[in-house]
């Protein structure tokens, strides 16, 4: 069952609205292919000490890092699953890295393909799901962390 739909009355267009103010996904098929790469962060702010057990490899649950960047390589491959209207892409090559800060963890997700739309998406859910999976893996030792900052770093096409 389909609620009706009103009209809509702004004048303003948005790209993933129909006429009728229903959810619609672009149409990039008249667009061109082109080389795409897009660059997002964040960070997984901490306590000192489980930095400094994360660099001794002291947690409880392993090497923590690896399981974060293979998840955040994942997350970025199912973006188009997680994110309504978001095209599925076939990603050239994602890469996650990671900078052990003092009392944070900085997170790095690139994303390219070669498609008619971004992957800026693709690289903000993979650095947010590197994020969540740090936080997972730390979060019996360290009650006080907060992920913050998720942003777009850059956005290239050529």
């Amino acid at each position: 069952m389909t609620a009706a739909r009103k009209p809509a009355t702004r004048s303003v267009a948005f790209s993933h609205l129909d006429a009728t103010g229903g959810a619609r996904m672009v149409d990039v098929g008249p667009k061109p292919v082109q080389q795409r790469r897009a660059v997002a962060a964040a960070r997984l702010v901490c306590q000192p000490a489980t930095i400094r057990a994360l660099r001794a490899q002291a947690l409880p649950k392993g090497d923590v890092l690896t399981v974060a960047q293979i998840a955040g390589i994942q997350g970025a491959k199912r973006t188009a699953e997680l994110i309504p209207l978001c095209h599925p892409l076939a990603l050239d090559r994602v890469a996650l890295t990671f900078r052990l800060r003092r009392d944070a963890i900085e997170i790095t997700c690139t994303a390219q393909t070669s498609a008619k739309t971004g992957v800026e998406m693709e690289a903000l859910t993979g650095a947010s799901i590197a994020a969540l999976t740090l936080y997972d893996m730390c979060k019996a030792v360290d009650k006080t962390m907060r992920i913050e900052g998720l942003h777009v770093v850059e956005k290239v096409k050529a």
